[in-house]
């Protein structure tokens, strides 16, 4: 059984600010009037059918889409500051064949903070290790990553994005695939992570994950639907607003859509 999410303190920072914002692919507008703030220690879950935004959004608040209206906002500044924001994405890049361990992918979390000509130093390795001990690793360090289950694969990619110490975590679709080992110990890891003082935006259609770990619920499809807290929002004629061109069922887990990727 996972523990109830606990709620940011109501004077924390505000670590995301997304106001009015617009964002397209060239000259095609993909994601319209988007308005929300997510403060340290809190998680909000992005949830919208297939194309509804959710990858956008992430793009967008990490500056790899043009944003052509309102302002996105990390810890004061635009753009973000250098190693402030996190991310994992639906789908890595990283071959899972290519001969390199665990230790080495988290390290290149790193590669920012080192630049490209230094070895690491110690304060790089303690940052590794101390991703590893954050997602239940620290035990596979020197295992190479193709040989790792595809839940430990991505719990190692969340520790890549940790190594850089980031204020803000972007997370899309993390649960895919996951067994429930593997399912538990990311909540854990997310629920730990807030109370460092993490602020977690993650896109998902898995129920379980946003009332385990998100505080607040900002549904999509082209546009904001609705926003707010997690028990006021995540109601179902609210999800049907948000998925009103596709059938869906709803039950305590998940939101059920045919053909639903999480795009």
């Amino acid at each position: 059984m996972t523990s109830r999410p606990r709620p940011p303190r109501p004077d924390a920072q505000i670590v995301l600010s997304v106001t009015d914002a617009a964002f397209a692919y060239g000259q095609s507008v993909a994601l319209r009037r988007i308005s929300f703030d997510v403060r340290a220690g809190e998680a909000v879950a992005l949830i919208g059918p297939n194309g509804s935004g959710k990858s956008t959004l992430l793009k967008g608040v990490l500056g790899l889409i043009a944003r052509v209206e309102g302002s996105v906002v990390v810890l004061g500044e635009s753009p973000a500051p250098a190693g402030s924001v996190g991310y994992v994405p639906q789908a890595d890049e990283l071959d899972p064949n290519f001969p390199v361990t665990l230790e080495q992918v988290v390290m290149m979390g790193r590669y920012r903070a080192m630049g490209w000509m230094r070895l690491p130093r110690r304060r790089d390795k303690d940052a590794v290790h101390a991703a590893l001990r954050a997602v239940g690793l620290a035990h596979r360090a020197k295992t190479r990553f193709g040989d790792l289950s595809g839940g430990q694969q991505q719990r190692g990619l969340l520790a890549r994005a940790l190594a850089a110490g980031p204020k803000l975590l972007l997370l899309d679709e993390p649960f895919n695939g996951l067994d429930q080992k593997n399912r538990d110990a990311l909540i854990a890891t997310l629920n730990r992570l807030k109370a460092d003082g993490v602020a977690v935006l993650v896109s998902t259609h898995d129920l379980e994950l946003a009332r385990a770990v998100c505080d607040g619920v900002l549904l999509l499809n082209g546009g904001q639907v609705a926003f707010g807290p997690r028990e006021e929002v995540l109601t179902l004629p609210n999800v049907q607003r948000a998925f009103s061109e596709v059938g869906i069922e709803m039950d305590e887990h998940t939101v059920v859509v045919p053909g639903h990727t999480g795009h």
